[in-house]
């Protein structure tokens, strides 16, 4: 039976097949990116006002960012994504904005924010529980 396994697994990498490896994230295609990508901007359009993302600082105070620009890359969480959204506030300053995302029904949606929080982010990544969707 050994044998057959091996046979079989040859077979469909020799006919192209991708196989992911156990306990690794699966890529995604390119409509789930899209789907994913538009999510996060539904996101971002319900929770403006005025164009603009409120955001309560440290400090207490309400500080309003405006979207510039999506980050095409995607990362993966297990099944989870985070998708990066550049914003500037008032005074020009740029503030990243990391959208953490589940799969729900047919769609994704956002399920925490971080506001000019790389720390997070980067802890998850050296950890190696965030990676890169191919």
């Amino acid at each position: 039976m050994p044998h057959f396994r091996v046979v079989l697994v040859c077979l469909a990498l020799l006919a192209g097949w991708s196989m992911p490896a156990i306990g690794s994230e699966a890529s995604l295609s390119l409509a789930d990116k899209a789907t994913l990508q538009a999510a996060m901007q539904r996101h971002v359009d319900s929770q403006s006002v005025d164009g603009a993302l409120l955001y309560l600082d440290p400090a207490g105070d309400v500080q309003a960012l405006h979207p510039v620009t999506a980050h095409p890359m995607i990362l993966s969480m297990g099944p989870h994504f985070v998708l990066c959204f550049d914003f500037r506030d008032a005074k020009g300053k740029d503030v990243p904005v990391d959208f953490y995302m589940a799969k729900k029904s047919m769609g994704y949606v956002v399920f925490h924010t971080a506001v000019a929080d790389r720390k997070l982010l980067r802890q998850l990544m050296d950890s190696g529980r965030v990676r890169r969707v191919p």
